[in-house]
Order: C-alpha cells, then structure tokens, then sequence
C-alpha cells in the first residue's frame, strides 16, 4: 500500500525534516565531542586549533600553506600558530624535498608522545558514548561517519 503524503506536506519537506533531525544530531555529538577536546586540550595548554594542528599531523606531513587551507586560517595566522607549537618543541619545519621554497610542518618526537597522550585521553572520555551502542552499531557507525566525511580529509 502506497503511503499518503498529506497535502500540507511534499516529499521535499519531508526529506527536509528528516535532513533536520540527523543535522541536529551531528551538531549535539559535534558539541559534546568537542566540549571533550577543549577540556583535554586545555588540561594541556593547547588551544582547539593547535590540537586541531597536532591531531592533523599525527599521520601526515603537510606543507604550511595546505595546513593553513585545511585549517581554514589565514596564512600569518598559521605561521603564528605553527611557531608557538615549535617553541614548545612540539613541531618542525623543514624545506619540502620537491619544492625547497615551501615548507612542510612536522610532529618532534615530544610532539608525537603528547599527540599519543591527547588520543588516549581523548579515547577515554568518548568511549563511555560509544559503549552505548552494540558493536554491530558502532561499526555502522564509523562507517557513516568515514563515508560522510570522505571528500573532506581531516
């Protein structure tokens, strides 16, 4: 039996709503998510775009300008960023082997071992959320979210 749509509402608002709802959703999760990174990255005297930075770098070795791209910053302000993190001793930078005028920003090893600590802890405070749901949901889960987020790197 085919469903009625009533009058009052077209398909079109019906996908609306529905798009509504997992908007809505996505924001929450995103709020308490990052509510958690704040509160970690804080406890270490990071700000939320230099756990961005140092989450970023965790498996890559991106050059200055792609990371200010990424970040959505202005290039002065990445290098600002990206300077407080070497004086901490967090980050390097070394000329690109392809093109020596651009530079690429890397993890030190000091770095590396507070990107461990941030992960773990970050791991802690998310995983009481995610126990909530049986595995078989929290793989779909994943699965959703790396395929919503496909085209979008990190």
């Amino acid at each position: 039996m085919k469903r009625q749509v009533p009058r009052s509402q077209s398909p079109d608002s019906r996908s609306s709503s529905a798009d509504e709802g997992v908007v809505d959703a996505l924001v929450t999760a995103s709020f308490v998510t990052m509510a958690a990174i704040n509160r970690i990255g804080a406890e270490h005297d990071l700000s939320l775009s230099l756990v961005r930075v140092l989450g970023i770098l965790w498996d890559r070795r991106p050059r200055m300008s792609e990371l200010a791209e990424h970040l959505g910053l202005e290039k002065q302000t990445m290098s600002g960023l990206i300077a407080r993190a070497q004086k901490r001793g967090l980050v390097a930078r070394a000329p690109n082997a392809d093109d020596r005028r651009a530079m690429e920003v890397f993890l030190t090893s000091e770095g590396a071992e507070l990107v461990q600590r941030l992960r773990k802890q970050a791991h802690q405070a998310l995983l009481p959320r995610i126990q909530k749901l049986c595995a078989e949901d929290q793989q779909q889960l994943q699965a959703l979210l790396e395929c919503m987020l496909a085209d979008h790197g990190h």
